[in-house]
């Protein structure tokens, strides 16, 4: 949007729409959703949108007209006028704007402020100063996220690391007044709790790549029906009943390339939870499947239980970070991690309530060959 002062404008200081034949509308600065300030070359607000009313509790009206510090007085953190240290119409010549900057309003409200300088050529005068306005409540609830994973990763850390240390401390000093069945039992012990802290550090690891994007993806040619029985006898050689499960293969399943080991993560993590939070049998589908709108071809997996299932009101936080439903356990991770790896194969996974009532996830990956086999 190019604001000037050399044009009438419509009231609210933006300029008015353009004619609708042969014309493009122009953009009301009120559609915006961050607050937009725009100064012209003397330094007088010409723009006040209605986001940045709202951020600031400065009307319109007042606004208008008035000077651009006298209406946004900013103050960093450490209490200085930040139009003073930024000096828009008097500083370089070559300065083309501010980065964001969290910054305070009159009363200490926070508030992320970033500036551009609008010159008629690289090194001449400003003729606009454009402010950005935004709250910080993205922000804070980003810092929150981060502080409560921190404080999740030190509990289920504390716990194990304590033992493996009481263990060992217990087994270097009285090594000779045990028994060879009491210290594998302290043994066996201290290396299920090593297992447990990393299993906690690959999820810290797996997190962290799927929150900046660079989860990678290594396909192969994967059996996923072989998969399942996998994980099914694992269960059962852990103490659980062979009749617990039930597999349903249909038929016509198309070849899968995927990343073998993450599939494993996805079918270990649902099998786990529908082991111990579900109840009665355990069904898992396997069903070939068109993935997308487009007709590409698929396979769908289907793990269901017959216990209480997922309350309705929370079936929308289930792949969230930190849910962990009506029992406590866990890191609350698992879930999170699995909706990031199935989509990062390129496939969804959705919740609802299964044919017996209890919990149902489904994921659908695609096809999806390797580029140089295509």
């Amino acid at each position: 949007m190019t604001v000037g002062t050399d044009r009438p404008t419509d009231g609210r200081g933006s300029e008015p729409r353009a004619p609708e034949h042969g014309h493009r509308p122009g953009i009301d600065p009120d559609d915006l959703p961050d607050g937009l300030v725009v100064a012209d070359a003397t330094g007088l607000v010409v723009c006040f949108n209605a986001a940045a009313a709202r951020l600031t509790s400065v009307s319109r009206d007042d606004a208008l007209g008035a000077p651009l510090e006298q209406v946004l007085p900013l103050e960093d953190l450490k209490g200085r006028r930040w139009w003073t240290l930024t000096d828009p119409y008097g500083g370089l010549a070559t300065r083309r704007g501010q980065p964001e900057r969290n910054l305070l309003l009159p009363g200490g409200r926070e508030v992320l402020v970033s500036a551009r300088y609008v010159r008629g050529h690289p090194t001449g005068p400003v003729l606009r100063v454009v402010v950005s306005l935004r709250g910080t409540e993205a922000r804070r609830r980003t810092e929150l996220s981060h502080a409560e994973l921190i404080a999740t990763v030190a509990h289920e850390l504390r716990s194990p690391l304590t033992s493996v240390k009481g263990f060992t401390a217990t087994l270097l000093a009285k090594w000779e007044r045990f028994t060879d069945d009491q210290k594998r039992l302290m043994l066996e012990t201290v290396d299920a709790d090593a297992n447990r802290v990393t299993r906690l550090i690959a999820e810290l690891l797996d997190i962290s790549r799927i929150d900046s994007g660079r989860l990678e993806v290594r396909r192969q040619p994967v059996d996923i029906a072989a998969a399942v029985g996998r994980h099914i006898q694992a269960h059962t050689a852990g103490g659980q009943s062979p009749d617990r499960f039930f597999v349903r293969v249909r038929p016509g399943l198309p070849d899968l390339w995927a990343d073998p080991d993450k599939i494993d993560q996805i079918l270990g993590n649902l099998l786990e939870n529908a082991v111990r939070h579900g109840e009665g049998t355990v069904t898992i589908e396997v069903a070939p499947t068109c993935a997308t709108t487009d007709g590409e071809k698929g396979t769908a997996v289907t793990v269901s239980d017959e216990g209480p299932g997922i309350p309705e009101e929370s079936m929308g936080r289930v792949f969230t970070r930190f849910w962990r439903g009506s029992k406590r356990g866990g890191t609350g991770l698992g879930l999170y991690i699995v909706k990031g790896i199935v989509e990062a194969h390129g496939g969804t996974i959705t919740v609802g309530r299964g044919p017996r009532g209890g919990a149902e996830f489904r994921f659908i990956l695609p096809v999806a060959a390797p580029a140089y086999l295509a």
